[in-house]
């Protein structure tokens, strides 16, 4: 089976590329996937038999780095080939997520790979039992060293480590629950339609009408999101309560205090850092998002903006349809203006079919960048439409793509970036492609154009994001007294919606059910703050890059070829940053103000 649909490309946006996942595997169907996968549940099998309960004895050997490197090594080689099957299965489901030849194909896999991964449970279980002065000895030397990191953050996780069984237990029953909801979820939303003016549009499709310059226009597509929103509120709030129950019994058990305290664990930054991060964007509001919208409903020739306006476009705007050469030309300049390399790195994604482009029915809706596994290489969804918007996002998610590449020679263990870093790289790709395309702009009217979308992008990733972290906070709070109404949940959006953006934006009817189609709130709680947290670090990093500051190219492609292999901190320092001050984030809001402060300075 072919692992994409036909497209139906739109002339204006010319021949959108779909990817070719055959660098993974041939088809769903090909000898090579399933010889893979009764590989990995067999290699699996065979290194708990070789090695469970026998972690310690390794250690106190005489070669115990020797040893335990081998098992390591092992592990990690295990861990890419399931990482290959997964990924695979993933994107062909994500292309079509209401096929159910894909969906079964996912569900199966995802079944098997959960087998082999409880297989190997045992392996980072056991690591963490053993005499930490002794592994310590170990890991300073070779081949162990090379692992250290890993290590050191396994350690972190050891407080929250429960018995054998009971990890187990929870590995095996994600597939009946956590990951099942998750399923549902997706194929829920990539099924939904919505009637707009007399066309049945998928979520993307409609989404992309509150872009349009006709007002009217996004008021029914508002309206339409809203009327099948509520309709289908009844499963999402289901699954919202499930997830947000699932995770405090899981919390529970493993002894976390807050209810984003897994989340900040996972991403090793502390909660002091994000509560200041949340504390500081939250206080700048009004002088932020507030004080925007204001302007902007005077631009817009109202006294308030409707929800529907918020992303409206400037009377002034050139609301042309970007094509994809375009598109791919200005992020592929803006990527070489700031280093060769980072553009030949990101034009083999274009040249080599790493990216799925066009909007197509049940396709996941949005866009990412999957890293797959160092043996490979990443892969990019968009839900490409022609507006600047989009080129942005493919800005965005080629910075992903580039940090992916750069940290693969760390290896499946150490590649992945935790969540506030992973950020970093896709929004200093943003800042890249904004900056070349104002540069070149001389016209004051589309200066300000410019400046406004730029605003309203780092709106929508600082106080936005932050305003969906307290949306979950309050959710998943209030979960803990007892299962919430879709009217509760309703009320709660409506209330962090209300505060965030501000007295210019009339949350209309309907607005309330919006919650509805954020997917981080159902695949990753809590991950929201990681946008507000680069784009914050990205204001800092580019204003010394602006400062012509000696050797930044060389220092930020050292930051991103770390990947996992070192702390937030660390890799902050040749920067002179540091995220943990709280006058740290005042920067980054504080360029956010700076472009605000300009647009006042136009208009008059």
């Amino acid at each position: 089976m072919s692992t994409s649909a036909a497209s139906s490309n739109q002339p204006s946006l010319g021949n959108l590329p779909e990817w070719n996942l055959t660098d993974l595997y041939p088809a769903i169907d090909a000898p090579a996937f399933a010889a893979d996968l009764d590989r990995a549940l067999s290699l699996s099998a065979a290194f708990s038999g070789d090695y469970a309960g026998k972690l310690d004895g390794l250690l106190r050997g005489a070669s115990a780095s020797a040893d335990l490197g081998e098992a390591v090594r092992q592990y990690e080689a295990i861990e890419d080939l399931i990482g290959r099957l997964a990924s695979y299965a993933s994107l062909v489901y994500a292309g079509d997520t209401t096929d159910p030849v894909r969906a079964k194909f996912y569900g199966d896999t995802q079944d098997k790979l959960t087998t082999a991964s409880t297989s190997l449970l045992f392996f980072a279980l056991e690591l963490n039992r053993l005499d930490d002065a002794l592994l310590a000895q170990a890991a300073a030397d070779e081949p162990l060293a090379r692992w250290k990191p890993w290590l050191d953050d396994l350690a972190k996780d050891k407080p929250y480590q429960l018995d054998d069984a009971i990890e187990k237990l929870f590995v095996e029953k994600s597939v009946t629950g956590r990951n099942a909801w998750n399923r549902l979820y997706d194929e829920t939303l990539a099924s939904l339609r919505f009637d707009v003016r007399g066309e049945r549009l998928t979520l993307e499709e409609t989404l992309n009408k509150l872009q349009e310059p006709d007002a009217a226009l996004r008021k029914d597509a508002s309206e339409a999101l809203a009327k099948v929103f509520t309709e289908n509120a009844r499963v999402f709030t289901l699954i919202t309560n499930t997830l947000a129950k699932d995770k405090e019994i899981s919390d529970r058990w493993r002894g976390f205090r807050d209810i984003a305290d897994s989340r900040h664990l996972a991403n090793r930054v502390e909660r002091e850092v994000v509560e200041a991060l949340s504390d500081a964007v939250r206080a700048a509001y009004p002088r932020l998002s507030h004080r925007y919208y204001k302007l902007k409903a005077r631009w817009l020739g109202k006294d308030a903006l409707e929800s529907w306006d918020r992303n409206a476009p400037l009377p002034e705007t050139d609301n042309r349809v970007i094509g994809w050469d375009e598109a791919r030309d200005t992020v592929l300049g803006a990527y070489a203006g700031f280093s060769p390399r980072m553009a030949d790195i990101a034009r083999e994604f274009f040249d080599k079919s790493w990216i799925d482009a066009p909007a197509r029915p049940g396709k996941a809706p949005g866009a990412f960048a999957h890293p797959t596994v160092p043996s490979a290489h990443p892969y990019v969804l968009l839900n490409y439409l022609g507006k600047p918007r989009d080129v942005m996002t493919l800005a965005h998610e080629l910075g992903h793509g580039v940090h992916q590449v750069l940290a693969a020679p760390q290896g499946a263990l150490l590649a992945p970036t935790p969540l506030t870093l992973a950020e970093t790289a896709s929004v200093f790709g943003e800042m890249l492609t904004f900056r070349k395309i104002l540069g070149a702009t001389d016209d004051p009217v589309q200066r300000k154009v410019l400046l406004a979308g730029k605003v309203e992008d780092m709106i929508n990733t600082v106080v936005r994001q932050i305003a969906f972290y307290q949306f979950e906070r309050k959710v998943h709070t209030a979960r803990r007294e007892g299962e919430l109404t879709t009217g509760q949940i309703n009320d709660l959006w409506l209330s962090v919606q209300g505060e965030s953006l501000g007295p210019a934006i009339r949350l209309n009817p309907g607005y309330e059910t919006f919650w509805t189609y954020i997917p981080h709130f159902i695949h990753t709680p809590f991950y929201v703050y990681a946008y507000a947290f680069g784009d914050c670090l990205v204001n800092s990093l580019y204003g010394i890059y602006q400062n012509a500051s000696e050797g930044f190219v060389e220092k930020y492609f050292a930051l991103l070829s770390a990947g996992g292999s070192k702390g937030y901190r660390e890799l902050l320092a040749p920067f002179g940053l540091d995220a943990g001050d709280p006058a740290f984030w005042q920067y980054g809001l504080n360029v956010i103000d700076g472009f605000i402060t300009e647009l006042e300075k136009l208009e008059a």
